[in-house]
């Protein structure tokens, strides 16, 4: 059995301008690979420069954001504001993500697109602000990540980040938590989330949680989604009533905010107009949110404008209905891999 190192090392570490770069590889050892020394003593690989991070600043908040590139081209765009992907772009440079023109980059305020996190709290169901503090608070790259299976580490691009509670957070929620997060893109372009919620309390916890991934999508009249048929959901839009899809697909003429519940582990969202098909695969994840606020809700608010919701469409992997319950030392993790691929 091949022996997992998760982070083998910095390959790179040189100052451009706010800059710096460095490479990791987030990949088992291999006993065909030549491993050398740099004169700093950094372990790098004689044959794989290609897991490439940049770390850099944003200029308007100064808080630090987190570039990860695959040789082909592609990219995502990390930020320590809500351990968020703000980017992910394929390798032709095509923005795969929407973020909306008016979005707010500045704390305490979530950024209004790409991927947020929803932790300890999905939507309004519980005590906190819409959607828990995750997505609001700054986080730390993880400079020490416990291991991952070696499936869920080989071949990528990829930045550790690490979340826990201040003392502000444990007045509003009391419990003490280790939040780890990877974010990982492959070569072939796929883009994975791997957070780890570790309870070290002394006594149990529950919470809800959501990848929130808000896709870039040519018109929402032209766009379907599949994998949601039958299923039950909560209607968000009428007091959070159960109701049962009836559909074969899923496809949008007014406002939609809802719940999938006990979904199954892929869901596909079919870009007619595009020709173009993002795959959802999750675990640990057993809901799936819908949301488009559609024109009234458009322009209510501040931070997204009036005809954007003709260009984006939200599916979250998630867990509702039946939060997670941690007793003290116990872990759990919960993946997301996106991926597009053309379609007819």
């Amino acid at each position: 059995m091949k022996k997992v190192h998760e982070k083998i090392g910095v390959s790179q570490e040189r100052s451009r301008g706010k800059a710096q770069i460095l490479n990791y590889f987030c990949e088992p050892f291999s006993t065909a690979h030549k491993w050398l020394f740099t004169v700093f003593g950094t372990l790098i690989s004689e044959t794989n420069l290609r897991a490439a991070v940049e770390i850099t600043k944003d200029k308007s908040t100064g808080i630090e954001q987190v570039v990860l590139r695959n040789p082909q081209g592609a990219s995502a765009r990390v930020s320590l504001h809500g351990g968020q992907i703000l980017s992910w772009r394929n390798d032709h440079g095509e923005e795969l993500l929407f973020t909306s023109s008016k979005a707010i980059f500045k704390l305490p305020k979530a950024v209004r697109g790409g991927i947020p996190i929803c932790f300890p709290q999905f939507g309004t169901r519980g005590l906190l602000e819409q959607h828990g503090f995750a997505r609001n608070k700054i986080w730390v790259i993880d400079q020490n990540p416990p291991p991952l299976h070696p499936n869920d580490s080989k071949g990528k691009s990829c930045i550790d980040l690490l979340l826990k509670p201040s003392e502000e957070d444990l007045k509003i929620w009391p419990h003490s938590f280790e939040f780890r997060l990877r974010v990982s893109l492959e070569d072939d372009g796929y883009l994975t989330m791997i957070s780890r919620i570790r309870n070290i309390d002394n006594k149990p916890f529950s919470f809800s949680f959501a990848y929130r991934t808000y896709f870039s999508i040519s018109d929402i009249s032209e766009v379907r989604v599949e994998g949601l048929e039958t299923l039950d959901y909560f209607e968000n839009l009428c007091q959070k009533q159960r109701f049962t899809e009836q559909g074969d697909a899923l496809t949008f003429e007014s406002e939609v905010d809802r719940v999938y519940l006990n979904s199954m582990d892929v869901i596909a969202v079919f870009d007619h107009e595009k020709k173009r098909t993002f795959t959802i695969q999750k675990e640990g994840l057993s809901d799936v949110g819908v949301w488009n606020p559609w024109e009234k809700k458009s322009k209510s608010m501040a931070d997204f404008g009036d005809e954007e919701y003709k260009k984006m469409l939200c599916i979250d992997a998630a867990a509702v209905e039946k939060p997670i319950t941690l007793k003290p030392g116990e872990e759990w993790t919960g993946k997301l891999e996106l991926a597009v691929v053309p379609s007819t």
